[in-house]
């Protein structure tokens, strides 16, 4: 990395064989944690942030071993760098938006109008980064490239590491293809946005609010330890148990509106 460029992703070992890769110089609303995860044979990092820098540059050991990248879900700070992992593998509910490019904008004004948010007169940040990368780094040439997927996962398949296997969870809601990771073995959730320790957005032109609550109602009863999530710090089982518990109360009697239909048709 240059002298003058940005050491643009933190890194933190949160359990063996278990990095979590930030972006702290992004938003709140797009910054995302993702996760490297070694196994006995091969390597996986669920999601790979905004790709605003690339990961082989910054991060050049995350691809020595050749990793898959699983995708929790088709939104620009989950996907920006995808598309630099040879193997990719999402939901099948999310592929077609995913190979048309995910809507993808460093302009706040910009991004909440591809993405459908409402900022019900919240000030929107001109610029969804806090500084440039490097010296003649132009915002304006931010995009999320087009990508196609090796793997499309459904709901029960397992992805097996060696010596780690993740078993997929589909929980709509936030998105049509969300998905979760669970590592039963050591009861470690990568949750992705289906589940984190904030305010859950189920407002997007493609969420579904009564999809998002039954997709509540699993993770309510659901055993683990931990919980990764695509958004802030992570947590245990009881704090789970709560938000889950907040947001079926919150949302109870809500009679959503019908849900409007992604562009890959889902």
């Amino acid at each position: 990395m240059g002298a003058d460029m940005v050491d643009w992703y933190a890194r933190a070992e949160v359990a063996r064989d278990v990095i979590r890769i930030s972006e702290p110089h992004v938003n709140e609303l797009v910054s995302a944690n993702f996760w490297w995860l070694r196994g006995n044979d091969r390597d996986v990092v669920v999601d790979a942030g905004l790709g605003v820098v690339a990961l082989r540059e910054a991060i050049p050991g995350l691809f020595e071993r050749d990793p898959m990248v699983l995708l929790t879900h088709a939104h620009l700070d989950h996907v920006g760098g995808a598309p630099e992992f040879g193997d990719r593998a999402a939901h099948s509910a999310e592929a077609g938006l995913l190979a048309a490019g995910v809507p993808a904008s460093l302009y706040g004004a910009e991004l909440y109008d591809k993405l459908g948010i409402d900022a019900a007169g919240e000030p929107v940040p001109e610029l969804m980064i806090d500084t440039l990368p490097g010296p003649g780094y132009d915002p304006a040439t931010y995009r999320v490239e087009p990508l196609t997927l090796n793997r499309l996962l459904g709901d029960g398949d397992r992805i097996d590491l060696g010596g780690r296997v993740l078993t997929v969870l589909h929980l709509p809601g936030h998105t049509p293809g969300s998905i979760a990771l669970l590592e039963e073995r050591t009861g470690t959730l990568y949750s992705g946005d289906v589940v984190y320790d904030s305010a859950l957005i189920d407002n997007l032109p493609n969420s579904d609010v009564a999809a998002y609550r039954r997709s509540m109602e699993f993770l309510a009863d659901l055993d683990v330890s931990v919980v990764h999530p695509g958004h802030g710090h992570s947590f245990d089982r009881t704090r789970l148990r709560q938000l889950a518990q907040t947001y079926l109360r919150g949302r109870a009697g809500v009679v959503p509106s019908p849900t409007r239909r992604c562009p890959d048709g889902t």
